[in-house]
């Protein structure tokens, strides 16, 4: 009982550090954020390009990735973030923030139920198709490319 709430006091205490690092730096957060992302989307693509072993696990965890960012990603563009720290964040985001969260919003669905689709190779090439076009939508509506 004593280790459950401890764990839980932990689990509480690490949110609100988070929480408050975001507000902080929204910048480096979402950065970071996304690195997760990429870091997801680098394995789940060498899986679908069979330049590694197709794992269960490994594939639904991708859209679990996704889910997390989706959730978490509206949150990180403040007013005082359009700038600095080397972003990569278009205006397009504080003109058309309602757009910008549903993006998120679509993304988070269909991440949740490409998760509960994903029971093979063959059905994860599918799923992973379909919901990297949210990500390809956003960057190419929401994000400033970088040369």
């Amino acid at each position: 009982m004593k280790l459950s709430l401890i764990a839980a006091a932990a689990a509480v205490a690490a949110l609100c550090a988070t929480s408050v690092i975001a507000q902080q730096d929204p910048i480096a957060t979402r950065k970071a954020t996304m690195k997760g992302v990429g870091a997801a989307t680098r394995d789940a693509s060498q899986m679908v390009k069979g330049e590694a072993p197709f794992d269960l696990a490994k594939a639904k965890h991708t859209f679990v990735v996704y889910q997390d960012a989706a959730a978490k990603m509206p949150t990180l563009f403040p007013d005082n973030s359009k700038t600095g720290g080397d972003t990569t964040a278009a205006p397009k985001i504080w003109e058309d923030m309602a757009g910008f969260k549903a993006g998120f919003q679509k993304l988070a669905a269909d991440a949740k139920a490409a998760e509960a689709a994903t029971k093979d190779l063959d059905s994860f090439k599918a799923a992973f198709a379909a919901v990297t076009k949210d990500c390809g939508g956003c960057h190419q509506t929401y994000r400033i490319k970088k040369s």
